[in-house]
């Protein structure tokens, strides 16, 4: 065997050995590179005699040739390979359940769900939402309601006040969403049909009650409005949002600054055990608060009480959540556990309305 074929057989097992990409390049520099044993064999053809270079010039080159498409085939094998062996490797099991999207796997917390839906109801009644600050002042969320000086609401112990400003005033987290119907009253002219759902804070934690709570109130004021009104609106309410098909309501006397006379109202239910069925049985359970709007309370927003009256009424969105949802334990509700999100909230696009239902 002459040196060329030597040389050849070596450079074609190396080739054939390459199970890499960087090692068929390392194979390619060592031959038929700028410095490899091919190369410098044909660098040995400027020094032979013609005879001679006629004679190797075709083996040299040739064997050049050879080996270099040898290095070309072997090198897109060995990609072939590695990109059969990714392939494998990412290969997708089409049996698998898809998995939910971020709009499948959201869920809408149950009380913007109550909201929604209340806002649906009144809405439906010709309602509007009023919305006011989370912040404020003294006259709005106690004078102009009709609390008097010393009321235990004004103390430290039911409400979260700020340090007093330099004036000697000083702010506080709102109690319940009033304040709102005061400035509606004095930014927009009778007749007023309102609902005001909003958060709202005191200085009470326990299993029925949070630090931070949810409430809506309604107001309407006109020139006729009486009691009827307020008793036909809180009936239809009740019905439409539980989704029964009719209500007992009982109104028993109570007393409340910003309204004269005031109610209590419960709602018939029954009981059984742990289950709790509105819309019938012998038993009650209170649901809200109401009233016709005190005379003080109208001269505080610029409105003659010979002129108008009205009414309102006042109930917990967290209540009434759980109620209709059936969930045990209101603290829960500010926990931020997706368990209990997963189980009581609604899907994103579940838009509650009167037409397709509420809660369906």
């Amino acid at each position: 065997m002459s040196d060329l074929q030597q040389l050849e057989s070596e450079l074609l097992k190396a080739v054939d050995a390459a199970n890499d990409e960087a090692a068929i390049e390392a194979v390619r520099g060592a031959a038929p590179g700028k410095k490899g044993s091919v190369s410098e064999l044909l660098k040995t053809l400027g020094a032979m005699t013609p005879e001679e270079r006629k004679q190797q010039g075709p083996l040299i080159n040739g064997l050049r040739d050879k080996v270099s498409g040898a290095i070309n085939a072997r090198k897109s094998a060995l990609k072939q390979a590695a990109l059969s062996a990714q392939l494998a490797a990412d290969k997708a099991d089409v049996t698998l359940p898809v998995r939910d999207n971020a709009l499948e796997r959201g869920r809408i917390h149950p009380v913007s769900q109550v909201i929604d839906e209340v806002t649906a109801i009144f809405a439906d009644m010709g309602f509007s939402v009023a919305e006011g600050p989370d912040i404020e002042t003294d006259f709005y969320n106690f004078t102009a309601l009709n609390f008097p000086e010393g009321h235990p609401a004004r103390e430290m112990h039911d409400t979260f006040f700020f340090n007093r400003a330099a004036d000697g005033t000083r702010k506080l987290l709102r109690t319940h969403t009033s304040p709102v119907q005061i400035r509606t009253m004095e930014n927009v002219k009778p007749p007023i049909r309102v609902i005001t759902p909003g958060r709202t804070y005191r200085c009470d934690s326990d299993q029925t009650h949070t630090p931070m709570f949810h409430q809506v109130e309604g107001l309407v004021i006109d020139r006729g409005s009486h009691l009827g009104h307020l008793k036909w609106i809180l009936e239809e309410f009740c019905k439409a949002f539980f989704e029964v098909p009719s209500v007992k309501m009982r109104f028993r006397p109570s007393f409340f600054p910003f309204t004269e006379p005031s109610m209590e109202v419960d709602i018939q239910c029954d009981r059984r055990g742990n289950e709790l069925r509105l819309g019938e049985g012998n038993d009650w359970l209170e649901i809200l608060g109401c009233g016709m709007v005190h005379a003080n309370v109208l001269r505080n927003c610029k409105l003659d009480p010979n002129e108008y009256q009205g009414f309102a009424w006042g109930m917990g969105i967290d209540r009434i959540a759980m109620l209709k949802y059936g969930m045990p334990d209101l603290r829960a509700f500010f926990e931020a556990d997706v368990r209990w999100l997963n189980h009581y909230g609604f899907r994103p696009l579940d838009f509650p309305t009167l037409a397709g239902g509420l809660s369906s």
